[in-house]
């Protein structure tokens, strides 16, 4: 049986907030602003690789999709919304509890688990999505190939994760964390990844980068997809066969 690169104290940071993940208000705002730049970033990527209606309701209908590190779901249910079948994997049982609870609530039928993605028997996905999740596995490379030997032939890995620049310990760390916008102790700068290394892991696990944008604050329209990675960055990458 394969490891988990899951790290257990990084685990019960985020389990410790499960209660509060839906609260737009709460110690998961920031994830609240973030999401609809995800989405919008997911579904362009999406309507671009299998050539769907971009006005179109459910352009994932048909598609298996992954979301390994789904926190309460917050990126999970969108996924389900736009017709994927959707499996979503967390390491905090509080965090699927409240993730269970809530897509009840909205009517959605999503598969949550706690089963780390290096141990799902789940067959292959058409799209996986691990957003700001990388920077807190114990080991990226084995994480990264894990992900990727679950993707199907043809299929769409996307990533988000913070750069390692000094900009982004300046915004995230010494004025995010310290002024509360973020949970104190969420981010360790010298895990964070530039998007060249995580290219490379990609490249190493056999898959092909197509995209990297920047994710950056705009004092006019709050966070943005920009040409700049020097704090944040989405990728792309592709099963090269299929």
């Amino acid at each position: 049986m394969a490891i988990a690169t899951i790290d257990p104290r990084e685990a019960a940071h985020f389990g410790a907030m499960a209660a509060d993940w839906w609260d737009p208000t709460g110690s998961s705002a920031m994830l609240h602003k973030l999401n609809p730049v995800r989405l919008r970033y997911i579904r362009e990527a999406a309507d671009w690789h299998w050539h769907t209606d971009e006005h179109g309701f459910r352009p994932l209908a048909g598609k298996r999709a992954l979301d390994v590190g789904c926190g309460a779901g917050l990126l999970a249910e969108p996924l389900a919304r736009l017709g994927a079948a959707v499996t979503a994997l967390d390491a905090a049982e509080e965090n699927i509890a409240v993730a269970r609870l809530h897509a009840d609530g909205q009517g959605l039928t999503i598969d949550y688990r706690t089963t780390p993605v290096e141990q799902l028997d789940a067959g292959e996905f058409d799209l996986i999505t691990s957003m700001e999740v990388v920077e807190h596995v114990a080991d990226p490379a084995a994480f990264v190939a894990a992900l990727a030997r679950r993707l199907s032939p043809g299929g769409l890995l996307i990533m988000s994760t913070p750069n390692r620049t000094p900009l982004s310990r300046l915004a995230m760390i010494t004025v995010g964390e310290s002024l509360g916008g973020i949970p104190r102790g969420t981010h360790d700068w010298d895990r964070f990844l530039k998007p060249d290394e995580l290219g490379k892991l990609l490249t190493d696990a056999g898959l092909e980068v197509t995209d990297v944008t920047g994710l950056s604050f705009d004092p006019r329209k709050g966070l943005i997809l920009s040409p700049s990675k020097a704090i944040n960055y989405l990728l792309t990458a592709r099963h090269p066969q299929g």
